[in-house]
């Protein structure tokens, strides 16, 4: 045992993984978990048309005491929920050990890979290799669309969220370098948005979602204290 106790929990690490095999395959472990994750999604609102010179109806008068057409016609979209956060990379660790990747590279791994994942597919030097010497048969093994799209990536935290994403944007800053101007230190932001639907990944962590919701049903005998104070 290096340290700790012997009993003590082992915490999973977030990563990004390539949905799909393809050449040069895209797997990045966080090496720290981020601190914070921002979630967000947002709705909008479209009012129902109304005939020209005349005005909504208010939600006075958009329906009869007892109804429940509370909307009055009203469409809300909901838009997909995006994420934020930071990855730290650091090779010091490493670098100590005598690592000899990180010795010759830093970080420098980490980040292309990382890099890629915005990239289209049908890009890759490396894939058009591979490609050529299967005949053009890539598409047997591998999951990614052969148009301009980037490949889709599973933003992995934990057991309960596998969610498909698009990264939409990513902003590096290196931070310290070695004597050969390979990056050894590096934190990298970036935002996600939530590939939603009828895809396999998406539907896992929404039904485990939904599961963890029926667990609050022990807390529905809380709202007789927003009704009847204690």
């Amino acid at each position: 045992m290096s340290g700790g106790f012997s009993n003590q929990s082992k915490i999973l690490r977030g990563a990004f993984v390539e949905y799909g095999v393809s050449v040069p395959p895209l797997i990045v472990g966080f090496q720290f978990n981020p601190e914070t994750i921002s979630r967000a999604r947002a709705a909008s609102i479209k009012q129902p048309c109304t005939p020209e010179g005349t005005k909504p109806n208010s939600l006075y008068s958009q329906s009869l005491p007892g109804t429940k057409d509370f909307r009055a016609g009203q469409t809300i979209i909901v838009n997909r929920e995006t994420l934020g956060f930071e990855i730290r990379l650091d090779a010091t660790d490493k670098l100590n050990d005598g690592d000899a990747l990180a010795e010759r590279f830093g970080i420098a791994p980490q980040l292309s890979t990382l890099e890629l994942m915005m990239l289209p597919k049908n890009q890759s030097l490396l894939g058009g290799a591979v490609s050529a010497l299967l005949k053009g048969k890539r598409k047997e093994f591998a999951f990614f669309d052969e148009a301009t799209n980037p490949p889709i990536i599973l933003f992995i935290w934990g057991r309960k969220k596998v969610l498909p994403v698009n990264i939409t944007n990513m902003s590096i800053k290196e931070e310290e370098f070695s004597t050969d101007l390979d990056p050894v230190r590096a934190t990298v932001t970036v935002s996600l948005e939530v590939i939603e639907g009828a895809n396999a990944p998406f539907l896992y962590t929404k039904a485990l979602m939904e599961a963890a919701s029926l667990l609050n049903i022990s807390n529905i005998l809380n709202i007789k204290n927003t009704i009847v104070p204690a």
